[in-house]
């Protein structure tokens, strides 16, 4: 086993349509339970999601892409109304078996459909922000274009994927530590394959940076053809992605020369954590 290098070829025995139907429920359902102690994700909502939503100043609309079994739609909502806040929650997955499991967690203002990013847009749904869980790794070079394309299509605001960092410190302690939690589930040998699968930070970049690059060129051709309004633009887009770990953009940074161009900032916010950000379109 090479962890120096993302492991493509590998597939998770939960994205098997005809999986033990028992084990994939159990899964889902104990997500909640593994993402509250490794996603980082409390971290995220009082740095990224929290000052967003109380600075609209009225009830805001937040998008889950690839929910899965709705764990963290339930997590990020419970979060906002301790804060007080006036949050309509909607999670999405194409997978009719996680979206009966999410359907459990439905409450007033949390709601799942089972549906993906591409029917949201041709509906014309619009959001204050978007986020993702654990669905990076998942995606081909395409797929991942598509959807992060469509994630920022679909948000006014911050647009929040996070993911799992790959690393043998990572794969070690996971190996150990999810062994309470696995049995008559997938968690093991699942969660080891999505750790290989997985980016690092410096690769999950450069996998973005063609979206960076279309920007650019867009820009440009706005510039040229004297559209002022696309250049600051491009310039609100690097802005919102200002901020994010010093080191992780230093090493990553120059690619398209100017930060103003820069579509997606990679940072790591919790250990074994990842968290692309950018900012909407819609």
């Amino acid at each position: 086993m090479n962890l120096n290098v993302r492991d493509t070829a590998l597939r998770e025995l939960m994205d098997d349509p005809q999986c033990d139907p028992d084990r994939l429920d159990a899964t889902l359902r104990r997500f909640g339970t593994v993402n509250r102690l490794v996603s980082g994700w409390g971290g995220v909502y009082r740095t990224h999601l929290r000052p967003h939503l109380a600075g609209l100043g009225r009830p805001a609309r937040v998008l889950d892409l690839g929910c899965g079994g709705g764990d963290l739609v339930g997590r990020l909502a419970g979060l906002a109304r301790r804060d007080g806040l006036r949050v309509e929650w909607l999670g999405v997955d194409p997978d009719p078996r996680a979206h009966a499991v999410a359907r459990t967690r439905e409450r007033d203002d949390v709601r799942f459909r089972c549906t993906d990013s591409t029917a949201l847009r041709a509906e014309g749904e619009r959001f204050d922000a978007v986020v993702s869980n654990h669905v990076l790794h998942h995606l081909s070079p395409q797929e991942l274009a598509d959807f992060t394309a469509d994630s920022r299509e679909l948000s006014t605001g911050p647009v929040l994927h996070a993911d799992i960092a790959r690393g043998r410190l990572a794969y070690g302690l996971y190996a150990v530590g999810i062994a309470p939690l696995a049995p008559g589930t997938f968690l093991h040998t699942d969660g080891l394959r999505s750790i290989r699968r997985s980016y690092r930070a410096d690769e999950l970049q450069r996998a973005l940076e063609p979206a960076d690059a279309a920007r650019a060129a867009a820009s440009g051709a706005e510039t040229r053809g004297g559209t002022g309004a696309g250049g600051a633009g491009a310039g609100g887009a690097g802005a919102g992605g200002a901020g994010g770990a010093g080191a992780t953009a230093g090493a990553t940074s120059g690619a398209h020369g100017a930060e103003g161009t820069r579509v997606w900032r990679v940072e790591s916010p919790a250990p074994f954590r990842l968290l692309a950000r950018s900012t909407g379109r819609a």
